[in-house]
């Protein structure tokens, strides 16, 4: 389908400010179901404007929010350099997880009130999205949820004083879920994955596993780690979810 992507909204947040999401639909009358996006720490760059066209392009209305509302402009991209990458994982640990908690929460009530959504709702995320995309299926308005190579579930670092409950609120996980990781990513080594594994066995979630031979990042179109052959992979697991998921009743 051909999409709109010019769109965005100034979403209202608990203690005062906004958060911008950005949003990509069909240019098409109708309802489609709703994919809040979560990016990586540099925000809404290209690459993940470009992952956002995708989903939308296959009849998804697609909305992607600024994660640093509080801490940087409206518009604010943070740039794939030492400068951007070091911006990026401090803030990440510089905002408390109730604050993650509750942009989750209201990017998911206003994107599943859009007059364009049929309030079936998703999730998906890459790097600190693919953990926050986690934490947002904790809602259980959220259907499914698709995480790539999510940082910082295994070790409980996420957020200011790096002591998230993620593992520890696992049982409250009744969205189906996608796990994409890469077996070459120092972010989430063998031992992770496998407490994260264990720890999904242990609550009976209902859950897709896939460990490819990638770097982290293997999903962004730009720079040195791209794989386009295991993006077109991971994209075919994410829409066969979707599809199973967030259609009917």
């Amino acid at each position: 389908m051909i999409i709109q992507s010019d769109e965005w909204a100034d979403v209202p947040v608990a203690g005062g400010g906004a958060m911008r999401i950005h949003l990509f639909r069909p240019a098409v009358p109708g309802r489609f179901p709703g994919v809040l996006l979560f990016s990586e720490i540099y925000q809404v760059t290209d690459p993940i404007r470009r992952l956002a066209a995708m989903v939308a392009g296959q009849g998804y209305v697609v909305g992607v929010p600024e994660v640093y509302h509080e801490y940087e402009a409206p518009g604010t991209v943070l740039r794939y350099d030492q400068a951007g990458t070091d911006r990026g994982n401090a803030l990440k640990f510089t905002k408390p997880i109730a604050a993650y908690d509750e942009d989750a929460r209201a990017a998911l009530a206003w994107l599943g009130a859009h007059p364009a959504c049929t309030g079936a709702l998703a999730t998906m995320g890459v790097c600190l999205g693919g953990h926050l995309a986690y934490r947002a299926a904790l809602n259980p308005r959220v259907r499914a949820a698709a995480c790539f190579y999510a940082t910082d579930i295994h070790s409980g670092t996420l957020g200011a004083g790096r002591a998230d409950d993620s593992l520890a609120r696992m049982d409250a996980l009744k969205a189906e879920t996608l796990f994409v990781w890469g077996r070459q990513d120092p972010h989430v080594p063998f031992a992770g994955r496998e407490a994260i594994r264990a720890r999904l066995e242990e609550t009976g979630a209902l859950y897709e596993w896939h460990e490819v031979n990638a770097a982290h990042a293997f999903l962004r179109d730009e720079g040195p780690r791209y794989d386009p052959a295991l993006f077109l992979q991971a994209m075919q697991w994410l829409l066969a979810l979707f599809g199973r998921t967030l259609h009917g009743a």
